[in-house]
């Protein structure tokens, strides 16, 4: 898969993408496939305007409507623990930038993505069209999951839950794996399940992330996600 890179800049920050891909590389992200993508990815489109001069530094940086495009190593890590072949079909809950989904599209697999803010969801599909990105976009509840195209081989959760959302283990496909941090304003876990059986998963966990919060019936009601 490739971007359409039509805007004169791109190659103005080619070697601050290198550089970075080489700091995540150095940080353990392994799967060649998630840095080769992110190598081509012009996150300095992705992120507000006024932030455009560190896009490529490793942290989290703020986009619209009070939301976030995640920091680099979270991104990567993330979709390397999904553990995906090519073609395999991803669900992404919280399509903010729509950085995440292009990575995904990037690196070969069938996208799926929802957004809750509509501002966010126009916007990316902008983008997504400006760059050539073919993913399926939807604005609605996340935590709901996208049941007509369940089941996915892989879920990817961008903001934090105060609890697994039971939708999204439905539409795991059996080895499917769902990829979500969860936890509150402070703290959050990432839990890595896959899903072994039809009501039969295995959990793991990492620490030490920090997200927005999931909002929506099967997360936090606006409004009450606790300090």
């Amino acid at each position: 898969m490739e971007l359409k890179l039509n805007y004169p800049d791109y190659n103005k920050f080619k070697e601050a993408r290198f550089q970075l891909v080489d700091r995540l590389r150095q940080r353990g992200i392994k799967d060649e496939r998630i840095l080769s993508a992110m190598n081509k990815i012009p996150r300095e489109l992705f992120v507000d305007p006024t932030f455009v001069l560190q896009a490529y530094e490793d942290v989290a940086l703020p986009i619209d409507c009070n939301q976030t495009i995640s920091q680099p190593y979270t991104v990567a890590f993330m979709t390397q623990c999904l553990n995906l072949k090519e073609g395999s079909k991803v669900l992404e809950i919280g399509t903010g930038s729509g950085y995440q989904a292009t990575l995904l599209y990037l690196m070969g697999m069938r996208v799926y993505t929802v957004e809750r803010i509509y501002e966010l969801h126009i916007k990316a599909k902008k983008m997504f069209e400006m760059l050539g990105v073919d993913v399926n976009s939807k604005w609605g509840d996340g935590t709901l999951g996208w049941k007509e195209f369940a089941p996915y081989d892989g879920i990817i959760v961008t903001a934090a839950a105060p609890k697994v959302p039971e939708p999204l283990l439905e539409q795991l496909s059996i080895n499917g794996r769902l990829v979500i941090p969860v936890g509150d304003r402070s703290y959050q876990a990432m839990y890595i399940i896959t899903k072994i059986g039809e009501d039969q998963y295995k959990q793991e966990q990492e620490h030490y992330f920090k997200f927005v919060p999931l909002i929506g019936e099967k997360g936090w009601a606006n409004g009450e996600y606790p300090l």
